[in-house]
């Protein structure tokens, strides 16, 4: 840790201010262990489980969209914690990586702008997870894939029940369930590897019948540390972070006339990280891909979250169920940042330094003038209530599951900034700090209550899903100077999906759907209207028991396109801004095929192939709209692709998996695509000098990725893990945002155990 930040004012303490927390997880552990041996086992009791978007993988069939479920047995065997590595064989989703741990992942779903994942609906367990989904939905969160039981996709025409941004999808994280009476009551993961990056993942719960009904209950602690593998100019500081999560859920059925269940969860996170905004210059990090200039030394992340959930599920009779949840989530970071530098002729904004040697001398820590860092802190809150009534009947033969849903949601952000300006001393230190006086952010908040039905309508073979969604928002905007504003904004959404059955194995589906996507209130309050976009997908899907294949065909057309302005340096709760329109249309294939299984052999031999071609493409553009709102739409016209959007992305893997022991060798390849909307090298004048310069400029490099992963049963109850992840450790361009270029993660090896009992 930088010994600048040892006099400054912490949102909580750190975890190694408690206790050595690398190693805290036995104490969790041994909790586990000492319950297990306590707990006596009863009988398995029914639940009732609300709020899943998808289900089961074996549901996906029956949407009239496109789905996917990655349960976590699958991404568990192979050590992934990175959502870029989990959803590399999903279709058409699209992960743009920053630190190379997937702790600020940007998700983009079918084209649509994936800039800190704005434009999708993020889900936990059901619930609305981001900090403020309304108020500032470009924020720096997202929930640990990696504590995960499984994380659904939802790409298609089947996003009435699940708002705002309905213009991208859906992506709903499931955390650990409580287990019944017939699972596993102990489970504890613990791998070590490169750059000595550590993962625990320990949980333990059961089911206890009492008089009063039967309870359940889970405790669960998550936690990964890894000293990072950049490596800063003249320090010795890592790059590193720290992450705990503990979780408890609690879940009580009583012995009641009516059939139903009630269940608590209460989860936190605890997140540090040294973490840079800045990136590197593209010939620096073809020299050296794990450089960060001297000038980023002070950079720090620190975060904390609650989430926490009552939810209660009650069926009145097989035809009838009622769910409903209250819910609570707290958000709260400072993030320490390089953020510009000061002296004559120097360039203020980092991404424009990187293109001025004189500042560029700066930044490495060897030219004369200052460098300033802003501290900026965020403070989100949501909470609502939902609740969702499914009636099924039947009418002239065609049987109706009819869906009428009604969220009540309020969240907000604000927070301060402050400026701390150092000089450098031109050996690669930097004086001692100056800070400015703190100023005030702003205040951004929305109140917003949302309606929907939806009817799935059986007819032999044939399903019809109509539904209509409609979300009301008051919304209110403070400037840091304390002017207040307020006014309202109406949301109509809503689609039809279809499927038909041919037999058990063969299926058509397609829709269509109308979605939206709410600018923020102080873009709404200027002007900006919400982004729309009318999707088409058409697929075919055929499964049976060792084979399974999904076949999409999509188009969406955007329109009132919103910016992304972060990763230039802006963003925070500035308002965003409309300008023009989009169009994304491709294919989507994904087909499995267990060879072991169709043959009969005595063990598996499963394979995947997914591929999924796009072309997203600007229409319409204006860049007088954006001006300096553009973010990385900057410089966009007509017939330029979205950013960060590839246009091949490929995914294929085999296992061997044997009594014993299995072996998984898994390939991914992503084209190239841009940084910006300008799809061209940094812009120049005519002299050849640099003109409004910007880092973020150019080519995302393509990437081919190899990992090869595996386990030993050495005892029933007992599993040796061990992997290699980018095998031929291959060091590409990912990103060219926020501030400069940053490359992927090199050669990762780990190794490790699990227990489970």
């Amino acid at each position: 840790m930088n010994p600048e930040k040892k006099g400054t004012k912490r949102i909580m303490k750190t975890p190694r201010d408690v206790m050595n927390l690398r190693w805290g997880w036995w104490l969790w552990a041994g909790l586990g262990g000492a319950l297990a041996v306590v707990a006596s086992a009863q009988d398995v009791y029914r639940t009732l489980e609300p709020m899943k978007v998808v289900g089961a993988r074996e549901e996906v069939v029956e949407l009239p969209g496109s789905a996917a479920v990655i349960e976590a047995g699958e991404f568990r065997e192979r050590g992934y914690t990175n959502i870029a590595q989990i959803a590399a064989k999903v279709p058409s989703v699209f992960v743009r990586d920053e630190d190379g741990f997937g702790n600020f992942p940007n998700l983009s779903l079918r084209g649509v702008n994936g800039n800190r994942s704005e434009k999708v609906t993020l889900m936990e367990d059901g619930i609305l997870t981001a900090p403020s989904t309304y108020a500032a939905p470009a924020a720096y969160y997202s929930p640990k894939a990696a504590r995960m039981s499984a994380i659904e996709f939802l790409k298609g025409s089947s996003q009435v029940r699940y708002g705002p941004h309905t213009t991208g999808g859906v992506v709903n994280y499931l955390s650990t369930p409580i287990p019944g009476k017939d699972d596993k009551r102990f489970f504890t993961r613990a791998t070590y590897g490169s750059w000595n990056t550590f993962f625990n993942q320990t949980s333990y719960g059961g089911t206890v019948a009492t008089d009063a009904g039967t309870v359940g209950y889970l405790l669960e602690m998550h936690s990964q540390f890894s000293d990072g593998y950049r490596d800063i100019d003249g320090s010795s500081a890592d790059t590193g972070f720290d992450l705990v999560e503990p979780m408890l859920k609690l879940a009580w059925q009583p012995e009641t006339v009516l059939d139903q269940r009630f269940e608590l969860k209460v989860g936190h996170t605890d997140f540090e990280a040294n973490e840079s905004y800045a990136g590197i210059t593209v010939r620096d990090l073809r020299d050296d891909p794990d450089r960060r200039y001297a000038a980023s030394q002070f950079d720090h992340h620190d975060a904390e979250q609650w989430r926490t959930y009552l939810k209660w599920v009650g069926a009145p009779s097989d035809t009838l169920r009622f769910e409903s949840a209250a819910y609570f989530n707290s958000f709260k970071r400072n993030w320490d940042k390089l953020d510009g530098l000061s002296g004559a002729g120097l360039r203020t904004n980092v991404g424009q330094a990187l293109m001025h040697a004189p500042s560029l001398a700066v930044l490495q820590g060897f030219g004369a003038g200052r460098i300033f860092r802003r501290d900026a802190f965020r403070d989100h809150e949501a909470y609502g209530w939902q609740n969702q009534a499914n009636i099924g009947f039947e009418t002239r033969g065609i049987g109706h599951e009819l869906a009428v849903g009604l969220r009540l949601h309020y969240d907000r952000a604000g927070g301060t900034n402050q400026q701390i300006f150092h000089k450098s001393n031109g050996d690669g230190t930097f004086a001692a700090a100056d800070r400015q006086a703190k100023t005030s952010a702003g205040l951004s908040e929305t109140f917003a209550k949302a309606l929907y039905i939806e009817d799935e309508m059986k007819m032999g073979a044939f399903t019809l899903r109509p539904g209509v969604r409609y979300e009301h928002l008051d919304v209110g905007n403070t400037t840091g100077t304390g002017v207040h504003r307020s006014a309202d904004e109406h949301l109509v959404m809503g689609g039809l999906g279809a499927t038909y059955d041919f037999d058990a194995s063969h299926s058509l589906f397609g829709g269509v759907y109308l979605g939206a996507s709410p600018a923020n209130p102080a873009g709404y309050l200027g002007g900006t209207q919400s982004e729309e976009s009318l999707g088409y997908e058409l697929g075919y899907r055929y499964r049976n028991e060792a084979f399974r294949s999904e076949w999409v065909a999509f188009f969406t057309d955007y329109d009132n396109l919103i910016a992304p302005e972060v990763g230039m340096g802006g963003g925070g709760l500035t308002a965003s801004k409309n300008g023009g329109s989009a169009e994304s249309m491709g294919l989507e294939s994904m087909v499995e095929y267990d060879f072991g299984n169709a043959r009969g052999w005595t063990y598996g031999l499963p394979v995947y192939l997914s591929a999924t071609y796009t072309n997203a493409e600007f229409v319409g553009m204006s860049g007088s709209r954006l001006g300096n709102g553009a973010g990385l739409f900057a410089g966009a016209v007509d017939g330029n692709e979205i950013p960060y959007i590839p246009e091949w992305k490929l995914a294929a893997g085999v296992s061997l998996d044997a009594e014993r022991w299995s072996v998984n060798l898994d390939t991914s390849f992503a084209s190239s695509s841009w940084g910006t909307g300008y799809n061209g090298d940094p812009r120049l004048k005519d002299d050849g000098t640099a003109d409004d310069p910007t880092a973020i400029d150019g080519e995302i490099d393509s990437l081919f990725l190899v990992d090869l992963t595996g386990h030993y049963q050495l005892k029933s109850d007992l599993k040796l893990v061990a992997g290699v992840q980018n095998v031929f450790d291959t060091r590409k361009i990912i990103s060219r945002a926020p501030l400069g270029a940053r490359a992927n993660a090199p050669r990762m090896i780990f190794a490790g155990f699990e227990l489970e009992f």
